[in-house]
C-alpha cells in the first residue's frame, strides 16, 4: 500500500487514461508528491485510504437521498478514471432520474485536461437551474 504514495504513483494518478499526457501540468503531481512526502503523512494516508470501507458503507443513505429528494445533480467524469469507473456515475441516474452526466476522455483528475469543456458544462448546467426557477416564479 504504501507503493501507492511513491511519486511514480502519484504520477500515474494524473495521467493515466489521458490522451496527451503534455495536457497534465508537472507541478500538479510533483506538488502532490512533495505534500505526499512530509514526515507522518503516510500514515495519515493509509489511515484514509484504510477508512474508505465507512464512505462505501454510507451509499445507501446518499442513494436514498437522491431517489427521494432528487436534487439538481450534474456528474462530470472521466471516463478512463481507474478509481471511480464510469458505471458508478451512471447509478446516479438511476436513483436521481433528472441527473445529468457527462463522460470526458480522460482519467482521474479530469479538471488537469478538460477544465474549458467541465467549466462550460458546469455554467450551461447551473444556467438552467437558474433560468428554471425565474420562470417558476
Amino acid at each position: 500500500m504504501r507503493d501507492f504514495l511513491k511519486p511514480e504513483a502519484t504520477k500515474w494518478q494524473y495521467v493515466h487514461g489521458v490522451q496527451d499526457e503534455s495536457q497534465v501540468a508537472p507541478e500538479s503531481y510533483e506538488l502532490d508528491s512533495a505534500l505526499l512526502a512530509r514526515p507522518g503523512n503516510d500514515e495519515i494516508q493509509l489511515d484514509l485510504f484504510l477508512d474508505y470501507a465507512s464512505n462505501v458503507a454510507l451509499y445507501p443513505k446518499f442513494q436514498e437521498y437522491l431517489r427521494i429528494k432528487k436534487p439538481p445533480l450534474l456528474a462530470v467524469w472521466g471516463k478512463n478514471d481507474p478509481f471511480f469507473l464510469p458505471p458508478g456515475a451512471e447509478m446516479f441516474k438511476r436513483d436521481n432520474p433528472n441527473a445529468e452526466v457527462h463522460f470526458y476522455d480522460t482519467g482521474h483528475f479530469a479538471l488537469e485536461t478538460h477544465h474549458q469543456e467541465i467549466a462550460g458544462a458546469i455554467r450551461d448546467f447551473l444556467g438552467r437551474k437558474v433560468a428554471s426557477k425565474t420562470t417558476a416564479a
